[in-house]
């Protein structure tokens, strides 16, 4: 009785000694994970968050680009991370198109992942080549049926958001198009850019300059907010009521991370949001601050999880095509 005892004691040492070390949070460098090449948006934004939560609290914060995969690489190493807070996942909305992209991984990110703060939205543009006859998206639906291929789409890969948005395209508005999956987004610019494809659907970022200098002409923005850098441009939303594709980025931590880490993993996030560096990145990409309640992120994670879902289905998409 005694050894017994004694063993639980030590568990109930054991266990009070990680709640205090939760408490302490954090005591030692942390690590964010980015599933993406260095100098992208998620990049980018990971490094700015990094940089607050040093300033916030004195400890090294190092973000550590695993790329590959559409993500998965990055994600399953997170996932499989201790959950004490220490390993941080920054990613995209390509994390809920891969649940059903990638049904094989070895991790699931409903189960393996919990989501800690929407860090920031970021709309895409539907935009033409100047060569195309249509100044609304309406035209542009009619413009594509006179066609027996309709008009050449170039997305930025097969399952990323704008090969989504323009799936959800000939789902809600009957836009008639011939896919073309380009290697990324520079390529897929280059394309309707020079004339070799018709449509994109860029992030606003790389849009904007071409619309600007009239090297592409925007018809409509795939979020229901209006962008605050393409103001005059229609919502899709407001033509066809539920279109939304958001090409978001959040935080995420393992699956099992104690509530308080999440609670002041958020907190500063949100604070970091009202920085000058990151509020002026973000103005300067056309995207939007969120840093929401963390509940109200996780539900929108799991529609975001059900509507990429459809969509893919429907699209037939595979990783490699």
């Amino acid at each position: 009785m005694k050894s017994l005892s004694a063993v639980v004691l030590a568990l109930l040492a054991l266990v009070a000694g990680a709640g205090a070390h939760a408490q302490e949070y954090p005591v030692k460098p942390i690590r964010i994970v980015v599933p993406f090449v260095p100098g992208g948006a998620t990049d980018i934004l990971a490094r700015l968050l990094a940089a607050r939560f040093h300033e916030a609290w004195g400890q090294v914060t190092t973000v550590d680009n695993r790329a590959g995969a559409g993500g998965t690489i990055g994600a399953e190493l997170a996932a499989r991370s201790p959950a004490d807070g220490y390993t941080l996942l920054m990613t995209s909305a390509a994390l809920a198109v891969n649940v059903t992209l990638y049904p094989k991984t070895s991790y699931d990110a409903r189960k393996d992942l919990v989501p800690i703060v929407h860090v920031a939205s970021s709309p895409i543009v539907l935009c033409v080549h100047p060569s195309v006859p249509a100044k609304t998206v309406k035209e542009l639906v009619a413009v594509s049926k006179r066609s027996t291929e309709g008009l050449n789409f170039g997305s930025n890969g097969a399952g990323t958001t704008s090969h989504l948005a323009g799936v959800m395209l000939t789902q809600m508005a009957g836009l008639k198009i011939t896919q073309i999956h380009y290697k990324g987004a520079g390529a897929s610019m280059i394309a309707v850019v020079s004339g070799e494809t018709d449509i994109a659907l860029p992030a606003v970022t790389s849009g904007r300059p071409h619309i600007a200098a009239g090297r592409l002409r925007g018809l409509a923005i795939t979020t229901k907010r209006p962008s605050s850098v393409l103001p005059n441009l229609p919502t899709l939303d407001s033509m066809y009521p539920g279109f939304d594709i958001d090409n978001w980025f959040a935080l995420f931590a393992p699956a099992g991370v104690p509530p308080i880490v999440v609670t002041k993993v958020h907190a500063e996030a949100v604070k970091g949001l009202q920085h000058a560096d990151m509020k002026a990145w973000i103005t300067r990409e056309g995207a939007e601050p969120v840093g929401n309640p963390t509940a109200e992120f996780a539900a929108f994670f799991k529609t975001e999880i059900d509507k990429f879902a459809k969509i893919v289905k429907a699209s037939g998409a595979k990783p490699d095509s």
